[in-house]
């Protein structure tokens, strides 16, 4: 991958603008975990039972993120301290599921891999054992979330999603010198490639496994529009999570599966750049997702390093159009708010849409970052 001067001129100056943002937002923060903004100030998310939310470790890696580009302490102590939080959730059964790898990979092994701290590691590894532990070996999947009310039995669920959860069990395995947390890894990340990804490379987002016998049930539209639809940020998702997985084991079907996921994105990013909440929305909804152009846009940039040629700039330069845009059209520069990204949107049938949201703008940092050559690996 090779940026031409004024890609890189870009980069630099796009970091060094969100830097001195985030310098404020962080003293303004520096308690909170946050989820999304009120009226541009952060929320926070770090007592009660939501402390458990999926989104909790993000904060976190933004201010590993930003300790490894500046050196400045402040942003170790506010992340050492979201990752301190993070204990409630550690310590009740109920509140893990398959995203333990977004909750500890940005926070405890992050620590971990900068400071070697003992304890980061034990917060690690012991998120890990959990996330091995929902793994289901009739149907080669890792449960997805638990039954936390009567309306669905998700015993047999699993989620796109948690290809990108995957990389905490790859650490555990290097950790501990056990085969163990890959070979679950892998047998979920074959099922997924074989039953989530479709002929053209779009993505199903909840697939039903049968629990028992094993074998694919149906799939779900979860929070795309519909069955059959493409939820780009289940599309993002795999994207990267199998770019990962290629990475962390070298099989090359991987590298295929997230090559085939990334070619059908690319064919869809509309001219403007900003990414809709899903490919097939009726064409009279305008809703965006901020979040799925950067997490695209990280994997891309992968991609672009792995390749060479012109597939290797074809995926440079589609992340460059995602990103481009985002700052021009969907990105909050004022910084008396806290938010980066705006235009960000959960699930396409929530009632609330284009709205701040934490992994947005950790997922661009880390997009930048990455373009720059000063990014902290995380997952």
């Amino acid at each position: 991958m090779q940026l031409n001067e004024q890609q890189t001129k870009w980069a630099q100056e796009t970091l060094e603008r969100v830097s001195h943002k985030l310098e404020k937002v962080s003293e303004r923060s520096k308690d909170k975990i946050p989820y999304t903004t009120v009226n541009g100030i952060h929320d926070d998310w770090s007592g009660g039972d939501k402390i458990g939310w999926w989104t909790n470790g993000f904060w976190g890696g933004m201010m590993w993120q930003m300790y490894a580009l500046t050196g400045k302490e402040f942003y170790k102590e506010i992340a050492e301290n979201n990752e301190k939080k993070l204990d409630a959730d550690l310590m009740d059964y109920d509140k893990l599921d398959h995203d333990n790898g977004f909750k500890w990979l940005p926070t405890a092994v992050a620590n971990y891999r900068m400071t070697g701290n003992k304890a980061s590691r034990n917060r690690g590894l012991l998120a890990a054992s959990n996330l091995a532990g929902r793994y289901n070996s009739a149907g080669r999947f890792i449960r997805a979330w638990n039954n936390w009310d009567q309306e669905n039995d998700r015993t047999g669920w699993a989620i796109i999603d948690c290809m990108m959860n995957l990389p905490l069990l790859y650490w555990a395995s290097e950790e501990l010198k056990d085969p163990r947390f890959t070979q679950i890894a892998t047998s979920h990340a074959d099922t997924a490639r074989d039953c989530f990804v479709r002929g053209d490379g779009s993505v199903n987002h909840i697939v039903s496994f049968d629990p028992i016998n094993g074998g694919m049930i149906e799939s779900f539209g979860g929070q795309g529009y519909g069955v059959g639809s493409s939820w780009t940020r289940g599309q993002s998702w795999g994207l990267y999570g199998f770019t990962l997985s290629y990475l962390h084991t070298k099989d090359a079907s991987y590298l295929e599966t997230a090559q085939r996921i990334a070619n059908y994105f690319m064919a869809n990013i509309p001219q403007s750049g900003l990414i809709p909440v899903d490919f097939r929305q009726p064409v009279d909804v305008t809703w965006e997702d901020s979040t799925a152009a950067a997490i695209a846009a990280c994997g891309l940039i992968e991609l672009a390093k792995l390749t060479e040629g012109r597939q290797s700039g074809l995926y440079l330069n589609s992340a460059l159009k995602m990103l481009t845009a985002l700052t021009e059209k969907s990105f909050n520069w004022n910084e008396d708010e806290d938010n980066l990204l705006t235009k960000c949107t959960a699930a396409y049938h929530d009632k609330k849409h284009e709205f701040s949201i934490i992994y947005g703008d950790y997922y661009f940092l880390e997009a930048l970052m990455k373009l720059v050559g000063r990014e902290l690996f995380i997952w």
